[in-house]
This record gives C-alpha cells, structure tokens and sequence, in this order.
C-alpha cells in the first residue's frame, strides 16, 4: 500500500516549524510541549486522501494562504498568482487580514516619515541634556561646599582653624630669653685684706680704680670678696695681675674649702724686675653655690707670692676669655 492511498497522515508531513509562521498560528499551529503536538494542525484525516504538508514550494510572488485554490486563468489575462487575494473569488469572506508590522530602520532614520526607526538626534539631544544636568549638579555642590567650609572655618570663633593673623593675635607673647645676669668686676683696692697684704699704687699700669693694686707681702697676705650668682654651677673666675719678669703662684679658697693652687706665670714675657711690663692675667674654672659664695687669693706656705693683684671677675660656665 502507497502512502497516497494509506489514509491516515505521517509525521513527516508535518511542519515542525509550523508554529513559527503567521499562516501557521492562524491556522492554530502549538509549539510542541503543550499537549497538542507541533506543527500545522492541518485539516481533517480523510480516507483515501493522504495529508498534504504544508511545507510545499509556491511561486514567487504567489500569496494565497494554505488551502486556497487559484481560480482558472483566462487567456489574455494575468496570472493569478500577480493578483491580490482579495481579488478571488469569495476571498473577501476567506482572506485574513495579517497586520504588518512597522518596518525597522537601519543605521538611524533621516527621514520622519520612516516609522519604527530610531531618532539619533532625539537621542543625541537627550544625552547632551543628561551630561549637562550631571555637571550642574557637581558645580552646585561644589560652590554648597565652599560656602560651608567658609562659614565654618572663616569667621573667628565659629569652630574653625585660625588664620595666621588670628594664631599671632591670641598666642601669648614670647618673653626674649633673658640675658645671663652680668657677674660683678671688681678692683682689688676693694677687697677685704689680710695682712701683711696692703696697697700701691707705686707701679703704673693697673687699671683699678685710681691705679691702686694689692701687693701680697709675704704668707698670709689676703684678698677676700663675696659674690652672688643666680644659679648654682660652673663658672670661671678672671684674675688680672702683674709679675717682676718671672713666674708667681698664690692660692685660691672658694667658701671655706681647701685652697688650691693659681698659676701666675709671666705671660707678658716681661724682663725681670720690669713690675710695669709684667701686667697680664690668668683663668681659674670654680664651682659656686646659688647665692652669695665667699672667695679668697692668698699666700699660702709654699707659695711663691712675689706678684700684685690688680682686679677679680666672674663669668658663668667654663670659658677662656
């Protein structure tokens, strides 16, 4: 048996692809899952009659819809394949209207008349918009930001950082460092003596007031003095003096301690005897209490005291001149 005589319809002859057509779901075509099979549906099994797919080859430019027969072609007239449906007969009670849809534009529309084509300046305008309204905004809040940084930070007293101006207005004034309080210079004619110790003024060159100058006179002659210091420490005491040509040494008594010895040498070189020549000076480095501190240049046993002693002073720390 045939399949044209067979009576009953394959798979085959179905349009898997039915559903995807407009003729198709016109025709009721399912996509498959959904309980009635796929494809065109298709008219009614007949027997004797096989299923005609409806997957068939037509000609161009023939737009019958599925199932409609062509009426007879007169000679001298056009095929009927080049009329509209609606022109058959009885096609206007068959003929479906199927809407078209808007045909799409390509590459943007210049014209207005081209519906469904998108509109490149309505979008480019709409952009332009978009980026002009974003940097509005960031200049608005910008300029909001400046203005509350200035009202909290530019008037004094609202919470913000000083100027310069201001920070040197309230800042309390810097006392200049105080100078070190000078140490008193003072003659030797002025000092407290003990004898045989005595003054002179025989020999020129002293530069104590009036000349004067304390002469020694052998052990025991003394020089006493009280000094006060505004802190304790280092300080050095200045001697100046005078020697006949040749080197002398006497001793040194700092509040009742233990003398020690000052080196009175000739450092002017003087030639011996020349007392007027022989004026120079020396360094002694002490220690002094805050206050008043006793000091004393004597000729102690052992020392050789031949020398004159012109002026004291005091200066802080350890120092050479």
């Amino acid at each position: 048996m045939t399949a044209a005589n067979t009576g009953a319809s394959t798979p085959e002859d179905d349009d898997p692809f039915g559903y995807l057509y407009e003729d198709g779901q016109a025709a009721g075509a399912t996509p498959p899952g959904q309980g009635r099979g796929y494809g065109y549906p298709g008219p009614a099994a007949q027997p004797g009659v096989p299923r005609t797919s409806y997957n068939q080859v037509r000609t161009v430019g023939d737009r019958r819809q599925y199932g409609q027969v062509p009426p007879q072609q007169a000679y001298g007239q056009p095929a009927a394949h080049y009329a509209a449906p609606e022109t058959y007969p009885g096609a206007a009670a068959q003929t479906r209207q199927v809407p078209i849809p808007a045909q799409q534009g390509h590459g943007g529309g210049h014209g207005g008349g081209r519906s469904g084509g998108p509109n490149t300046k309505g979008l480019l305008i709409g952009a332009i918009a978009v980026v002009a309204v974003v940097v509005i905004g960031i200049a608005a809040a910008l300029i909001t930001s400046g203005d509350e940084k200035d009202k909290a930070g530019g008037a004094p007293g609202a919470g913000g950082t000083p100027t310069a101006a201001e920070s040197v207005e309230t800042t309390p004034e810097t006392k200049p460092e105080e100078s070190p309080a000078e140490l008193p210079k003072q003659d030797a004619a002025t000092l407290r003596l003990g004898p045989p110790a005595t003054l002179a003024k025989d020999v020129p060159g002293a530069v104590g007031a009036g000349g004067a100058y304390v002469m020694f006179n052998g052990v025991g002659g003394s020089a006493s003095w009280s000094v006060e210091v505004p802190e304790a420490g280092a300080y050095t005491l200045f001697i100046t003096y005078s020697v006949p040509g040749k080197d002398a040494k006497t001793s040194l008594t700092v509040n009742g301690g233990e003398p020690r010895s000052i080196n009175m040498k000739n450092f002017a070189k003087a030639a011996e005897g020349d007392w007027a020549k022989g004026w120079t000076n020396t360094y002694a480095y002490v220690n002094l209490d805050k206050g008043k501190n006793d000091l004393k240049i004597s000729c102690e046993q052992g020392d050789q005291c031949e020398a004159y002693l012109d002026q004291v002073s005091l200066k802080a720390g350890n120092v050479r001149n």
